[in-house]
């Protein structure tokens, strides 16, 4: 009798106990069904984003509750409270909402809200292993010019994984981008973010400052580059003079140089316009650098080329070391380099150079119609019509006055030689955007700081030295074959025997080799779009299907 009074009390109580588990996992059915039927959906007074992985994952568990144990619900917030560093906003994975449904303890919840609290967890999991996997912006909503690589991965699985071991932490730090650059950016983050709400009232204009000059701005300068890193704190004692000394003309040098600046000491109107960058200004450009990491392939390759767009700069990378590094020429503001990645797949020596329709009308007509010797003096040849009917003919028989982007029956060819406009050598990934890496007769442009000048396609500086170093080790290609071949005039196109990874891209904030933060001008203007998408809520259904 006394064992079965106490089946029946345990029963009760085991009723008791599971009735608002099976309550709350009804609510979960019910919700994940109207999601799955197209209707918006809320938890908590948030709207759920993943609308589609989130139906997936409560399916392929029978709509029991997930986050049910509270250390994993304890461990999810300590992760929210970290992701600041990766520039992403807490806020922006119901944080808010999570700590007022956990103020109390959460088995005490109704089930109604025990369902919103569940919903809401695997809400926010989904959407920041999304946002780290791939970004929060999809760059090629904000930019055409912006291929980024996609990472297909089930989500939804993952979190399942991650609730099944515990690892919560782990799963998230496998999920952001591995890459020292990206980790980098992510420590100077930290540094800036304790700057952040620091008084930074701009320094007023005046007259460009030169060592030897007394002014009452440089002890706020002075104290300005002692905040950012770039000279030491004063000695005790030491007097903060209004003069412009060694010490300071030494430190103003490297700022200059970690902002892409003319290092020559002056402190002019651009330089001061960078002085009064604030942190929380930098802070932002380091956040939205971040994003674009995120954009990135899983990995850039043991060996590969990277073009820093904004930087004007190349560099070979092998095993993370840099093995070479040139100056770039980039296009115009109106013709902007495009940002992908591809494979360096032949090198041509002495190209020839077959003009775009395009800049043939609104480049080369207006030189042509001005001056009559345009087109013999640098080497072009005219054809007229297409494939076997291709037919060459002299640029004088021609009326370029008819000639228009709607009567275009003509090519120019810019034969190999000194003013070939593609110089001695051109580096080939054959890409939708018709770019690729080449030389230039206009080698004086690379003393320029800022160097868009070109159509869209990256010039190199000393682009033998790159061909050499692509060349090395293929049988026939010594130094010796490389400048035989130039002299020949003869073009000449050589297969690599494996395919370089480059990757053009457009970072306005980076760590270099040596942990120096460095800062560019967004010579595009790409950075305002990424930073109003990056604070941007996200609405249902845009992320983490």
């Amino acid at each position: 009798m006394f064992e079965g009074f106490t089946r029946c009390v345990l029963a009760v109580l085991m009723a008791v106990v599971l009735a608002p588990q099976c309550v709350a996992s009804e609510q979960l059915r019910e919700r994940i069904e109207a999601l799955q039927a197209g209707y918006a959906a809320a938890a908590g007074g948030e709207p759920l984003i993943a609308t589609r992985a989130l139906g997936d994952f409560y399916e392929a568990r029978g709509y029991t509750r997930a986050w049910i144990r509270p250390e994993l619900q304890d461990a999810w917030m300590n992760v929210l409270e970290g992701i600041a560093s990766d520039g992403l906003a807490p806020r922006d994975y119901h944080a808010e909402a999570l700590a007022r449904l956990l103020e109390d303890d959460g088995a005490s919840l109704a089930p109604e809200s025990q369902a919103d609290l569940d919903l809401l967890l695997s809400d926010s999991f989904l959407l920041l292993a999304s946002h780290l996997l791939d970004g929060k912006v999809n760059p090629e909503t904000a930019d055409p010019e912006w291929k980024a690589d996609r990472h297909e991965r089930e989500l939804y699985k993952m979190l399942a994984q991650a609730l099944d071991s515990g690892n919560l932490v782990a799963t998230v730090d496998a999920l952001r981008p591995s890459q020292g650059g990206y980790l980098a950016l992510r420590s100077a983050h930290s540094r800036l973010a304790a700057m952040a709400n620091m008084a930074w009232p701009p320094i007023p204009d005046g007259p460009s400052l030169r060592v030897g000059d007394s002014d009452e701005r440089l002890s706020a300068i002075r104290q300005r580059l002692r905040l950012l890193g770039d000279l030491d704190a004063p000695e005790a004692g030491e007097p903060v003079a209004d003069n412009y000394d060694a010490l300071l003309e030494s430190a103003m040098k490297s700022f200059q140089r970690r902002h892409g600046l003319e290092d020559d000491g002056i402190i002019g109107p651009a330089t001061l316009a960078m002085v009064n960058l604030t942190p929380a200004q930098r802070l932002e450009m380091v956040d939205l650098n971040m994003e674009r990491w995120r954009w990135l392939p899983d990995t850039l390759g043991p060996r590969y080329i990277l073009v820093n767009i904004a930087a004007f700069e190349l560099e070979v990378v092998q095993d993370g070391q840099v093995v070479l590094e040139k100056p770039v020429i980039v296009g115009q503001p109106y013709r902007r380099t495009p940002v992908f990645s591809d494979q360096i797949r032949y090198l041509v020596f002495n190209p020839t150079w077959t003009v775009p329709a395009k800049l043939i009308v609104q480049d080369k007509l207006p030189q042509i119609l001005q001056d009559p010797g345009y087109l013999e003096r640098l080497g072009f040849q005219v054809y007229q019509g297409w494939g076997t009917d291709r037919r060459r003919v002299a640029p004088a028989g021609v009326d370029w006055t008819r000639v228009s982007a709607r009567n275009l029956p003509y090519q120019l060819v810019q034969a190999p030689g000194p003013q070939n406009a593609l110089g001695q050598v051109k580096f080939m990934f054959p890409n939708k955007y018709d770019v690729y890496l080449h030389d230039t007769p206009s080698r004086e442009l690379f003393a320029k700081k800022a160097r868009t000048f070109s159509s869209g396609c990256i010039r190199l500086k000393d682009p033998l030295e790159l061909a050499e170093l692509l060349l090395k080790g293929k049988a026939g290609w010594d130094d010796a074959r490389i400048r035989s071949v130039l002299a020949s005039r003869a073009t000449t196109t050589v297969l690599l025997d494996h395919p370089m990874p480059i990757h053009l891209q457009y970072w306005t904030a980076w760590v270099d080799g040596s942990g120096t933060l460095q800062f560019r001008s967004d010579v595009y203007g790409r950075d305002p779009a990424v930073l109003a998408a990056l604070h941007k809520a996200r609405t249902p259904g845009t992320a983490a299907q």
